[in-house]
């Protein structure tokens, strides 16, 4: 519609088109040879840019993988030896919490085997000092009645053997009356 409203614009833009026409074929005479080796080598540089950006990216990617790989092993190791350890750990405790019950039991055993020996010779020692108790009891009652029919005998003795006072005092009451010549005695016949 634009064409055939307004011929002098279409004549316009077709010499243009024309125009910019000459101008691509002046510029591929002058400049083409280049522009094409120039296009050859940026195809060739895209190229190998693309290749070596695959390249670097298919390594990263190995790498990557292998470091993730590695990660993961590792993580898995430490997990099992974590598990491992809380294992060994938790029979150790085990082990430990039966050997303090051993013990708690040997040493009750041994507390009351003590308690009950002890008992038993306190038990004994007292029989033994009951028994000595009586033994010395009896012992100083038979020293006692010993030293006290010693001692009566000795008083019998001491009493037997000396004078008696009345009779050492009448003997003294007819020694001072013959003195004084105030006591006679009985005539002989």
């Amino acid at each position: 519609m634009a064409s055939s409203a307004d011929p002098d614009t279409s004549v316009a833009a077709e010499t243009e088109v024309r125009e910019g026409a000459n101008v691509d074929k002046i510029r591929d005479i002058l400049f083409g040879s280049q522009m094409r080796d120039y296009d050859k080598r940026f195809s060739r540089l895209e190229e190998r840019l693309a290749k070596n950006a695959d390249a670097l990216r298919e390594e990263l990617k190995k790498r990557i993988d292998a470091l993730e790989a590695f990660v993961q092993r590792e993580v898995e190791s430490l997990g099992q030896r974590v598990k491992n350890e809380k294992a060994e750990r938790t029979e150790a405790l085990k082990e430990l919490t039966r050997e303090l019950r051993d013990a708690s039991k040997a040493l009750d055993k041994k507390l009351a085997q003590l308690d009950d020996q002890m008992a038993k010779e306190a038990g004994e020692l007292r029989t033994r000092l009951l028994e000595q108790s009586k033994a010395l009891t009896s012992e100083i009652e038979e020293k006692h009645r010993a030293i006290s029919a010693t001692l009566d005998r000795e008083v019998q003795t001491l009493q037997s053997d000396k004078t008696d006072r009345k009779a050492l005092a009448d003997l003294f009451t007819e020694v001072a009356m013959r003195l004084k010549k105030e006591f006679a005695l009985p005539e002989e016949k």
